[in-house]
């Protein structure tokens, strides 16, 4: 039997790693295979198994990505957004520390030694809504085991998809089909400190609907 506790852990501390990336220590190609490997276990869709993952180590091909990444972030978040949150809300709270980790990421995603793109085939634009929940839902589980089995090998990811408003652009540089969708991009490297602690979160309760939405138990 899986052991509960360690499972809630790994699940609750997984986080979105910016500042803490450490630069500094190459991370093995081996590493990087084995998190893939697990991230395949995933479901997938009628079982078509059609996901990908480009891992891109080039420098020069990094550097394009990273000054791809900052036109797409400044063109959203040239600023902090004000998205309106109460004071008590746990948004709120974290907003400030977000938007600069945020930042730090983006003028720094290029320095880390792995970055992976998570790819479907098929264009998900073109599909109505429930082929493209059942896409989204053949490599997003993927993508996030893969984010789990880094965190258990002591990496350090963050998920984030600013570098899709130029799309096309990235498929030329790393000659991706233009049959395929890409799900995001994700820095891999160690990270600093020791440990991860769980997020603020809204509470579930207010967030959870009971055979009726907005009904609560």
């Amino acid at each position: 039997m899986i052991d509960r506790e360690q499972a809630d852990l790994l699940l609750t501390t997984t986080r979105s790693v910016r500042k803490r990336l450490d630069f500094s220590r190459p991370v093995p190609d081996e590493l990087i295979a084995e998190c893939i490997e697990i991230a395949l276990q995933a479901p997938t869709a009628s079982n078509m198994q059609g996901w990908s993952f480009v891992v891109i180590t080039d420098q020069a091909k990094r550097d394009a990505l990273g000054e791809i990444y900052r036109r797409g972030f400044q063109m959203l978040y040239g600023e902090m957004p004000d998205f309106g949150y109460a004071e008590d809300d746990p948004r709120a709270i974290s907003q400030v520390g977000v938007f600069d980790s945020a930042t730090y990421l983006a003028n720094h995603i290029q320095d880390a030694s792995h970055l992976v793109i998570p790819c479907i085939d098929g264009r998900i634009e073109e599909a109505g809504a429930m082929i493209q929940a059942s896409m989204y839902g053949s490599i997003l589980p993927s993508a996030w085991s893969f984010m789990l089995a880094a965190r258990a090998r002591g990496l350090g990811t963050s998920w984030t998809t600013f570098h899709i408003m130029y799309e096309a652009e990235v498929r030329e540089l790393l000659g991706i089909p233009d049959t395929i969708t890409q799900g995001g991009l994700f820095p891999v490297a160690y990270y600093t400190g020791d440990d991860f602690k769980p997020a603020r979160r809204l509470p579930a309760a207010s967030l959870t609907h009971w055979d009726t939405w907005g009904a609560t138990r």
